[in-house]
This record gives structure tokens, C-alpha cells and sequence, in this order.
């Protein structure tokens, strides 16, 4: 089967709010992008639902309506958007080949990559039943819901220990869940929950299952050393057991950290390919804010076109 390829200035890959805005400012900069969406347009913001902090929406706005608007503002500048996955890439030499869903070829004088992190999830049948209506993976993003309520975290890393530390301040009472006889987090960190006097801590406990018909009512845990079970009832469950960010294809190519996020120098959306630029959730382990993937999203349109002038285009 023969390839049909296609050469653009610059393609983006991924259609989050780093992608989104690539888009929006290489379209104004003339540079007549070409967006691919990937495997969840839209990104980890179509599974959020109410986002009250990223400014400019006084009352909140839905996170797939966002995302809405974002693709919007994109093709009104002038960004070819398109369904599609990026399957293979070749980064050794200029113009630089990204394979969309094993078939077709596009070579490209910049890459921005703008893939995400997805959320690791327990596996459980009720946990993605209750995806948004109580069951969340961003604190940070959904606490507020929960303010003046019980919850119940699960994790034992740093961010668990961070995000259950937030948790604190806003709810009467956050039933942290921890898989083996300790945690994974920084001595710091692990004194920082222990001292909370709302913060309760169970350790070597497995989530058997959350409960609720609609919205999270409660959970059942067990005693991996015991094999007891208990009811606890909460209004929200947090799951912090981390993030997996969407890098694999790029490894051969791209320096990347011990866990797979995509190094860049600091400051920029520089990798170490010259003309390959992350941003947003691939790249960023410590924020991952969309307000941040915006950003950065702005900082990697800049840089790759400052790349192209410098190159002639």
C-alpha cells in the first residue's frame, strides 16, 4: 500500500489546551499549522466537568465546552485540524516524517508535540461509571466540589500527599487509602500528612469498590493483610497513583525523564531535536494546570517560529 505524503511548516500533535494553543498563535503567525487531535480531542479536559479557575469564565465553564471554544478560536485563525493518531515518528533529519494512523506520511519543518499525560486509574467498574460525578484525578482541580465534605484519596506519592494536604483545607475529613505498610513520598511530605489532624491514614488497604447509583456515596476498602472490609462514606474519591504521559512514540528520538516526561530546556519548548518542541502535560510533571498547558502551548508556537525565521522560512 502506497504512502501518500503531505509537507507542512509546522505540525502540532495533540488538540489539549497546549495544542490548541500552538495552533491559534503559529496560524497568526502565518505558518498554516496542521493539527492532529489524537486518540481524545480535547485531552484530559473532555473527562473534567465543571472548571471554575481558568480565567476568563466568571461562572465556570463545562471542560468539553472549553475545549469547544479552544478548537474553535484555532480553525477561525486558520489551523487545519483533523482527526487522527500519530502512530511512528522519525526525528533524525529535517524535514522531520510523523506517520498518521500507520498510513499516511507528513513531513514537517517543526514539530510541536502537545500529547498530554493520561491519568492511571485503578481499573475498577465503578470508578469509570462515577468518572466526573464524584470520582476525579485532579484535586487540585475538583476539591472546591467538595468543600465542607468527607472524602477519600488514594495514592502514596508525593502528589498523593500533596493533593490529600490540599484536600485537608476544604473538607471535614480526607480518608487516604495507602497499598502497602508505608508511603512513597519525600520524609517531608510524609510528615506533612501525618500531622493533619483531618487526614486519616489506612495503610495496606486495597479500594474494592466505590459506592453510589448517580454520585459517590462511599467506598469499600480491604485489608490486604487481614482481609477485612469496611464501609466508609464519603462524597468524593481522588485517585493519585499518577500520570503516564503520552511519549512512547517519541523515545527514540526525544530525551525524557526517568518516568517519561519530555525533557526540554528550561525556560523553553526546546527539546533536544532542533525544530521539535513539547508542551503542556508531556512535558510538565509538576503543574499540570490547563491554564499552564496554555502557556507553555504559546511558548512552543514562539519558539517554533523563531525556528522557521532562523531557517529561512
Amino acid at each position: 500500500m502506497s504512502t501518500t505524503i503531505e509537507k507542512v511548516s509546522c505540525l502540532i500533535i495533540g488538540s489539549g489546551p497546549a495544542g490548541y494553543t500552538a495552533a491559534i498563535y503559529t496560524s497568526r503567525a502565518n505558518l498554516t499549522p496542521l493539527l492532529y487531535q489524537g486518540i481524545q480531542p480535547g485531552g484530559q479536559l473532555t473527562i473534567t466537568t465543571e472548571v471554575e479557575n481558568y480565567p476568563g469564565y466568571p461562572d465556570g465553564v463545562q471542560g468539553p465546552d472549553m475545549m469547544v471554544h479552544f478548537e474553535k478560536q484555532a480553525k477561525r485563525m486558520g489551523t487545519d485540524i483533523r482527526y487522527g493518531l500519530a502512530t511512528k515518528v522519525d526525528f533524525s533529519n529535517r524535514p522531520f516524517k510523523v506517520w498518521i494512523d500507520e498510513e499516511k506520511e507528513i513531513n514537517a519543518d517543526t514539530v510541536i508535540i502537545a500529547t498530554g499525560a493520561s491519568a492511571k486509574w485503578l481499573g475498577i467498574e465503578s470508578e469509570t461509571r462515577l468518572n466526573g460525578h464524584g470520582v476525579s484525578a485532579c484535586a487540585v482541580c475538583d476539591g472546591f466540589f467538595f468543600r465542607g465534605k468527607e472524602v477519600a484519596i488514594v495514592g502514596a506519592g508525593d502528589t498523593a500527599a500533596e493533593e490529600a494536604h490540599y484536600l485537608s483545607k476544604l473538607c471535614t475529613t480526607v480518608h487516604m487509602f495507602v497499598r502497602r505498610d508505608q508511603m512513597r513520598a519525600s520524609k517531608v511530605m510524609q510528615d506533612r500528612v501525618m500531622n493533619t489532624p483531618n487526614i486519616k491514614m489506612y495503610f495496606n488497604t486495597d479500594t474494592e469498590e466505590i459506592l453510589g447509583e448517580k454520585t459517590v456515596n462511599g467506598v469499600r476498602i480491604k485489608n490486604n493483610k487481614t482481609g477485612e472490609t469496611q464501609e466508609i462514606p464519603v462524597s468524593g474519591f481522588f485517585v493519585a497513583i499518577g500520570h503516564e504521559p503520552n511519549s512512547g512514540i517519541f523515545k527514540n528520538f526525544l530525551e525524557t525523564d526517568e518516568t517519561g516526561y519530555i525533557k526540554t530546556v528550561p525556560g523553553t519548548s526546546k527539546t533536544n531535536v532542533e525544530g521539535v518542541f513539547a508542551c503542556g502535560d508531556v512535558q510538565d510533571k509538576n503543574y499540570r494546570q490547563a491554564v499552564t498547558a496554555a502557556g507553555s502551548g504559546c511558548m512552543a508556537a514562539i519558539d517554533a517560529e523563531r525556528f522557521l525565521a532562523a531557517h529561512g522560512h
